[in-house]
């Protein structure tokens, strides 16, 4: 077992979330009955914080629930609707905490979404400035190319079957921006910095369109499927670092 604080303030040490801007608050959602000095024995964690990845959190006896998407997002009312009292009263009867880390995920160098997939694919990388400041995006890099065929048979391996492919641009690929869950709108900065093609989660309308035009490749392999691994490297290594028991719920979201 671990005390809660020390597990916050190593995965607070870790992401660095005051260096991001990010669209919701990360860190601790939903504080434990014990406050920071509970025992936790049990870590869950999931992609989203949705009502399905919460019940399977509480079934396997989590004192602590580690998301990627929290509860609480920039636009949504200060009044609790019916989904997010529901979501709520999980974690309140259950007496867990509920800590939630999102763009400083994404963009960490080691345990990242966008870091672990790269590797995943067999590419070196480095951080893609043209994903914002910090990068949470890398560009990942195969010295003598990859033939596109390959590279998408990489990604359907990693991610989920038959992402979506507009297959625009080089025969081999050299250079692929990776930025995981909904950044299909970054084909243009893929193109003015020289890349191959885009990795992301979910498209848009225009990006079959914005993929022809700039002569890219734009993959998208689901929203959930990229960001499957942050969260899981998260859990392990409070595992290792902690002695606390980690497991992962995957609600299989194609999306």
């Amino acid at each position: 077992m671990a005390r809660l604080g020390d597990l916050l303030d190593h995965l607070d040490d870790l992401l660095a979330p005051g260096t991001f801007r990010d669209y919701c608050p990360n860190g601790l959602q939903v504080p434990h009955p014990d406050g920071r000095d509970a025992e936790i024995e049990r870590v869950v964690t999931a992609v989203s914080a949705d009502l399905e990845a919460l019940e399977a959190a509480a079934a396997a006896g989590a004192d602590l629930v580690l998301v990627h998407h929290g509860l609480f997002w920039d636009g949504d009312p200060r009044a609790l609707d019916r989904v997010a009292a529901a979501r709520l009263r999980v974690l309140l009867a259950g007496g867990i905490a509920l800590a939630g880390y999102h763009l400083p995920l994404d963009g960490h160098a080691e345990l990242g979404n966008n870091a672990l997939l790269a590797d995943a694919l067999g590419a070196t990388h480095e951080p893609w400035a043209g994903s914002g400041s910090p990068a949470i995006g890398v560009v990942a890099s195969w010295e003598d190319g990859l033939p596109v065929g390959e590279l998408v048979d990489r990604i359907a391996a990693a991610t989920q079957p038959d992402p979506i492919v507009f297959a625009a641009g080089p025969e081999r690929v050299h250079r692929l921006a990776i930025v995981s869950g909904a950044a299909a709108g970054m084909l243009p900065a893929v193109a003015v910095d020289g890349l191959d093609g885009l990795l992301t989660g979910e498209p848009r309308e225009q990006t079959r369109g914005l993929a022809r035009e700039h002569g890219l490749h734009a993959i998208c392999a689901g929203h959930h499927a990229t960001e499957t691994r942050g969260v899981q490297a998260l859990g392990a290594r409070l595992a290792d670092r902690f002695g606390v028991r980690h497991e992962f719920v995957d609600t299989a979201n194609p999306i």
